[in-house]
């Protein structure tokens, strides 16, 4: 019996990736090179299918691409204790309760911009004026306020 070769469009169908991110990934190691045919087309197995929904999955939950070929090592590692899974989960956490931090700050200084602009046809212009400001970050108006 012949193994079934998977062409990159199907590949991209069932995945949901496209074909210029399968290469990619490819590219990056994340997804072993793939058999080419004689005329130099990528065939790819079903079991490439499933770690590409895998790498889809972490992109969507928000890890990094060198976080996601760690994950996939441990997947593919049946010895892998759980604890280094969740270290780097916990890993990840941390970096988007900072990211949400900086956003909430974000977040808070443009509503207080907002709110001393007028927003009429006058030219002047809070939002602009702050953020022609040369000192760099702008949270000084929130606190201001």
């Amino acid at each position: 019996m012949s193994e079934i070769f998977l062409t990159i469009g199907e590949m991209a169908k069932r995945s949901g990736l496209t074909a210029k991110m399968i290469r990619h990934y490819e590219s990056l190691a994340l997804l072993p090179p793939a058999v080419r045919s004689e005329a130099g087309y990528r065939h790819y197995q079903e079991q490439d299918v499933q770690q590409l929904r895998f790498i889809r999955q972490a992109r969507e939950l928000g890890f990094s691409l060198p976080q996601i070929g760690e994950l996939l090592n441990l997947w593919h590692d049946q010895q892998r204790p759980s604890s280094k899974v969740k270290q780097v989960a916990q890993q990840h956490i941390a970096v988007l309760e900072q990211k949400i931090t900086e956003l909430t700050q974000m977040k808070s200084t443009l509503e207080a911009l907002v709110s001393r602009c007028h927003g009429d046809d006058s030219s002047d212009c809070p939002i602009l004026d702050e953020l022609a400001q040369s000192s760099g970050a702008c949270c000084h108006c929130v606190e201001a306020e």
